[in-house]
């Protein structure tokens, strides 16, 4: 019990002096720095910062930390494809629109989810429909995802064995209500994170450097209380095995409350803290056991079938991500493409829609451009393509 408290903190400990004295551009999830080169720096990331990302990605989530791998897979392929692009001494114009498809074949990859990859792309790096690299995102979502599926086998990334489908029409006023809380639970992780990490700036009685060993131990420590009230982990790394058990609905509905506030508390401390690693495992988990949890509430007030808790939980995934994230068109297509489960398209749309709306009007600011706001850069709404203008990122950027 005592090393779950202590790897996470001498994982943080190394990742805090890496960052410190090697690469401090490999901080956080890694969209932020992507999103900030795409539209102010020709799409450069560094490569150093590619390959550190790389490497403390695995130290951080490894010892776990409460984050996941796919936010940094997003820097270390558009910083590989971005450096291929400077070596084959292409146009400033390309080096920028290969970081894009960089982005694409990491999340296809990561996923599994090659129309996910796309959309994402889309929405949240390039920030319109770019018909002229459209073609090369596709592409190279597709390439990624096939030798993903040649290398693990056809398989999605959770294992859905049962046919989930709206069972009754009274279930929609559920699965609205999950949309509702979704909003309010995404706004809670938001604010969160955002005040922890303006806290940590502003403690000076140790390094920084020592800040992501305390944000490991205030995880190892929440890890310990879950196995040791709930008896269930999933509170260290993406906790996607648990999230799993959620789908089946075969995790009680104490348990799915005690793990929604827990994974959520420390993936606050992980990331604030100063951590390298991603939040899109930790928000489909957390939804997972909200959605899993109005799942319970509404097979109570409507006397529903018990399979449709794994139903609530899948769809409460896509609401979650959605309201975190704000990318509305992924948060539907991903939770099809990780799970193979295509007979709730109807719940998904009002859940995810829902929480998407609300988190956007009671906070305008998406996440990741909250954060880089947080370090005194503001991204322009319209990303202009300037051949030649812009062209180094900063020394250190922003996480």
């Amino acid at each position: 019990m005592y090393w779950t408290i202590l790897t996470p903190a001498l994982g943080g400990l190394f990742v805090g002096l890496a960052l410190h004295y090697w690469v401090p551009g490999a901080v956080g999830s890694g969209v932020p720095q992507v999103k900030l080169a795409y539209a102010r720096y020709a799409g450069h990331v560094p490569f150093r910062d590619a390959l550190g990302k790389f490497m403390l990605g695995i130290v951080q989530i490894g010892s776990g930390g409460s984050l996941g791998r796919e936010g940094p897979t997003v820097q270390i392929c558009a910083g590989v494809s971005n450096q291929l692009a400077r070596l084959a001494s292409v146009s400033r114009q390309n080096q920028r629109r290969m970081t894009a498809v960089g982005v694409a074949a990491g999340i296809a990859a990561a996923f599994n989810a090659p129309i996910a990859a796309v959309t994402f792309t889309l929405e949240e790096i390039v920030g319109d429909l770019d018909q002229t690299m459209l073609s090369g995102v596709i592409v190279a979502a597709a390439i990624a995802a096939a030798v993903e599926r040649g290398i693990l086998g056809q398989h999605p990334v959770f294992e859905v064995h049962q046919a989930f489908t709206l069972g009754h029409a009274s279930s929609l006023v559920s699965y609205a209500v999950l949309g509702l809380l979704s909003a309010v639970v995404s706004l809670m992780f938001t604010d969160s994170l955002l005040g922890l990490r303006t806290w940590f700036k502003q403690f000076t009685l140790v390094p920084k450097w020592v800040h992501p060993a305390i944000g490991g131990t205030l995880t190892g420590t929440l890890a310990v209380l879950a196995m040791w009230w709930l008896k269930q982990r999933g509170i260290t790394g993406g906790g996607y095995p648990t999230l799993a058990l959620a789908l089946t609905g075969s995790l009680p509905a104490n348990v799915m409350v005690g793990l929604c506030v827990l994974k959520l508390a420390a993936t606050v401390c992980s990331y604030a803290s100063g951590g390298a690693g991603g939040i899109f495992a930790p928000a489909l988990f957390i939804g997972g056991m909200l959605g899993g949890t109005v799942g319970y509430v509404d097979v109570a007030l409507f006397h529903h079938s018990t399979d449709s808790i794994g139903a609530f939980a899948l769809v409460g995934m896509g609401a979650v991500f959605a309201g975190i994230i704000r990318a509305p068109m992924t948060s539907v297509v991903i939770i099809f493409e990780m799970t193979g489960s295509y007979g709730l398209i109807l719940p998904l749309m009002i859940a995810n829609m829902s929480a998407y709306a609300l988190a956007r009007h009671w906070r305008h600011l998406p996440i990741y451009e909250a954060l880089l706001l947080q370090d005194g850069v503001a991204l322009p709404h319209k990303r202009p393509v300037t051949e030649g203008a812009g062209i180094e990122p900063p020394g250190e950027m922003p996480p």
